[in-house]
């Protein structure tokens, strides 16, 4: 009789336990405090539309979204990645064979001046620095000499010195974004513009300066121009 009586108490805390945790989990509306209502109301956000806040009525709205009029295409945060914020790289010219690949590399030596403004020149070679010392450097080395901590690991090597390659700017920004020999592409690495500051940097610091300003280097090139006209 005393182990019955235990049974229903058992069954009945069970019973009973199960209808909270059931009403706990009851419907949405109504609730009388939400803590994190853009997870509570989960809402999916056309980069192209109008935000309609589906928890403005508990003034909560997103700040950004009120500061830009409600639209939900904003910029890319600072820090993060944008694809092409520099607005200097097409994907259609991207090589489609060895052909091509061989053609743009010839082509990318005879630019000599990067297509970012030149009155950031100073921030861009600044920037550029501290990528190559990020990206580059742990086979480069810091001194551009190709002796970087994983060719001193001899975990690899044939990484050339800078001083004795024949560069430019435009070559060396296409072999970043292409890839040369066992050197593959860094163009998930870097996005464009950022890809133009490296190069700079590598000429700046590597090459004597060879990477002219672009308002210098636009006079110097103007005499070519004028020379293969003629010709």
């Amino acid at each position: 009789m005393l182990k019955m009586k235990k049974n229903v108490l058992k069954i009945t805390a069970v019973l009973g336990l199960t209808t909270v945790l059931l009403n706990s989990c009851g419907p949405k509306e109504n609730t009388p405090l939400v803590y994190f209502p853009d997870m509570y109301f989960p809402v999916a956000y056309d980069p192209l539309m109008k935000a309609q806040d589906a928890y403005s009525d508990h003034e909560n709205e997103i700040p950004a979204f009120v500061k830009n009029n409600g639209a939900t295409g904003l910029s890319p945060v600072e820090g993060s990645v944008p694809q092409n914020k520099d607005g200097v790289f097409e994907e259609s010219l991207l090589p489609k064979n060895v052909d091509e690949y061989n053609a743009g590399y010839d082509a990318s030596k005879k630019l000599t001046v990067s297509p970012l403004n030149p009155a950031n020149a100073a921030k861009d070679l600044e920037r550029g620095k501290v990528l190559f010392d990020h990206t580059c450097a742990a086979c480069h080395g810091t001194g551009g000499d190709g002796q970087g901590p994983i060719v001193q690991s001899g975990a690899f090597s044939g990484v050339p010195n800078y001083a004795d390659r024949e560069i430019t700017v435009g070559s060396v920004h296409y072999v970043l974004t292409n890839g040369r020999n066992a050197m593959g592409s860094y163009a998930g690495q870097l996005n464009a513009g950022d890809r133009w500051r490296v190069a700079m940097y590598v000429m700046s610091a590597f090459k004597k300066g060879a990477a002219a300003p672009a308002a210098a280097a636009t006079t110097e090139a103007k005499p070519e121009t004028t020379t293969e006209t003629k010709k």
